[in-house]
């Protein structure tokens, strides 16, 4: 049986919702405008929206999308969360699709409800998820020889996870922050140590017997170490059984790519990486 609801309480939750849709509404006319300004180099209140939604973000979402909305920190631990640097989204692309799954959440999935943050604080969390998927300048190189390069000179697949194939020792190429912003990726590939994706920091550790091995840390605390070394292989390591234990800011990626590689072979490796995340995100 459903519980009585009094007339009292029905006209408050009646009242309540007239205030909710009516505020959906009045968001809805200004989503727009709002959006052209948080495209490109935002300015004034598009600025705005979008710092004070990257605060939001941080301590609301982050702990499960990642503090750069690729959803790594919440794969980790086990959850789904969606890669938010696409720019396309599963409950649809307008500002107010976005809007109402953040007010909403999304039932059965870990996606709660956001709405006791008010109208105010979700539209500028909207404004910055909308950031995260900005790109930037287009890509101008031959897709077709960046993709020999990638699999070839370029030895990328080592490493590199992209269209269904590859390695798994450096992030997957299908997502990645502002996923075609060919600005950031050229920069990624000449200076992998400027920006270090999440969950891909270098650590080594040293044994007894002086040996030294060193890979990304897919488990890490104050006990033990499990590492995914250059090799490939997964070892893991009692810490009061090594000698040293060092966390690296530094990417295992070479960082002479801007030598081996023309302008053009960069132009192309980029224009191919975009190629397949668009196909990708198309399907």
């Amino acid at each position: 049986m459903l519980p009585r609801i009094g007339p009292r309480r029905l006209r408050i939750m009646q009242f309540r919702n007239r205030g909710w849709n009516r505020g959906l509404a009045l968001l809805s006319v200004g989503f727009a405008s709002v959006h052209a300004q948080t495209v490109g180099n935002a300015t004034g209140l598009g600025r705005r929206l979008v710092e004070e939604g990257g605060r939001l973000f941080s301590a609301s979402c982050a702990p499960c999308h990642g503090r750069n909305g690729e959803g790594a920190q919440g794969q980790s631990e086990g959850l789904k969360p969606p890669d938010l640097t696409s720019g396309v989204f599963r409950h649809g692309n307008r500002d107010e699709d976005v809007f109402k799954v953040i007010a909403n959440g999304v039932p059965g999935t870990g996606m709660p409800s956001f709405e006791p943050l008010g109208a105010d604080a979700i539209r500028s969390l909207v404004a910055f998820v909308r950031s995260l998927s900005r790109s930037g300048a287009t890509a101008s190189g031959d897709a077709a020889s960046g993709e020999a390069l990638f699999w070839g000179k370029g030895n990328c697949g080592r490493c590199h996870t992209l269209a269904g194939r590859g390695g798994n020792l450096g992030p997957n190429l299908n997502s990645g922050r502002r996923r075609n912003d060919v600005a950031r990726l050229k920069q990624s590939i000449v200076a992998p140590d400027d920006e270090i994706a999440e969950g891909y920091e270098v650590v080594s550790v040293t044994t007894p017997d002086g040996k030294t091995m060193t890979g990304i840390a897919r488990f890490y605390d104050s006990f033990s170490v499990r590492l995914l070394t250059v090799s490939g292989e997964e070892r893991t390591f009692f810490r009061d059984e090594l000698t040293s234990v060092r966390r690296d800011m530094r990417s295992l990626m070479p960082a002479d790519y801007g030598k081996r590689l023309s302008p053009k072979e960069l132009d192309d490796l980029v224009a191919y990486i975009v190629k397949v995340r668009q196909e990708a995100v198309a399907q």
